[in-house]
């Protein structure tokens, strides 16, 4: 991988409502870009407010400690871009926003698939994304479906989208957005946590490179930093690592106001950390 991994932000459309938003200052935008940088093992981005619409970027590669090489395994994106909030929407994590909820359409906050990949033609989603909540639950072992629905369709969700695809080194990734009525049913949902059952995958441990990383991760003091990271609403599990010739699966969780992200990922022998942690934090940056 070569730095021309980095893909320029996607500009955004300016506002419908220029009265209820204030553009950030040349010097200030200047700052917001200048902080953006991988720490440790994973990326931190800052995500640029631009009237109703706003966009994101993907990081400069700098050395990681023990992945000093210029290929560390990164998967390429192509450049993310938020969609259009309604005019007058505010932002999730605005202060007006106390339940921080996603007003853009669900399927626009969605981590598109990497540069090279092929959709993963088992995802059973239509041409919009949209999942019904029986395709989402076959990624669990078969008697935990029947107490997760009963939960889902008592607990407030609304919609489910997802995105399916296998990179050529036949990692298989499926990302899923939940959107709930509120924050507080997102927190009610019980599939995705160290004692979730995955189809394949019965029993999880926490993702320890994960976890090394957010302890060793050094201050961000005066830099934009994602809000669902930086609030506690990542959790990342891991698989037992399998014997010879079987599969890994790896299950990040996040929690971003009204939407929960189940992101599952499983690849012959073992499931590379640092496309695994990209994928989560870059499905994280969208979310913000």
């Amino acid at each position: 991988m070569t730095e021309q991994n980095t893909a320029p932000v996607a500009d955004a459309p300016p506002a419908p409502d220029a009265e209820t938003v204030v553009p950030a200052a040349p010097e200030e935008r200047r700052k917001l870009f200048a902080a953006l940088r991988w720490t440790a093992a994973v990326a931190v981005f800052a995500a640029v407010g631009s009237g109703v619409a706003y966009g994101i970027s993907r990081a400069e590669r700098t050395d990681l400690p023990g992945l000093s090489t210029k290929d560390d395994g990164r998967w390429a994106y192509p450049a993310l871009s938020k969609p259009a909030l309604p005019a007058g929407a505010p932002l999730p994590a605005g202060k007006d926003n106390k339940d921080e909820t996603h007003y853009a359409p669900l399927t626009g906050l969605l981590l598109p698939a990497p540069e090279g990949a092929e959709p993963d033609a088992g995802l059973k989603t239509d041409k919009g994304q949209l999942v019904s909540t029986d395709a989402f639950l076959e990624e669990y072992a078969p008697d935990s479906r029947a107490k997760l629905k009963e939960g889902l369709e008592y607990e407030g969700l609304r919609q489910i989208v997802a995105r399916g695809w296998t990179t050529p080194d036949g990692t298989r990734t499926h990302v899923y957005l939940l959107r709930f009525h509120s924050s507080g049913f997102v927190n009610s949902f019980r599939g995705c946590d160290v004692n979730t059952r995955l189809a394949g995958a019965p029993v999880l441990e926490m993702d320890l490179a994960w976890s090394k990383v957010k302890s060793t991760q050094p201050s961000m003091e005066g830099q934009a930093v994602s809000h669902t990271l930086s609030s506690g609403g990542t959790s990342l599990y891991q698989e037992p690592k399998p014997a010879d010739g079987d599969e890994q699966t790896k299950l990040g969780c996040l929690q971003a106001g009204d939407v929960q992200a189940v992101i599952v990922q499983t690849r012959k022998g073992e499931v590379a950390a640092v496309p695994f942690h990209q994928t989560v934090v870059l499905q994280s940056q969208l979310l913000g």
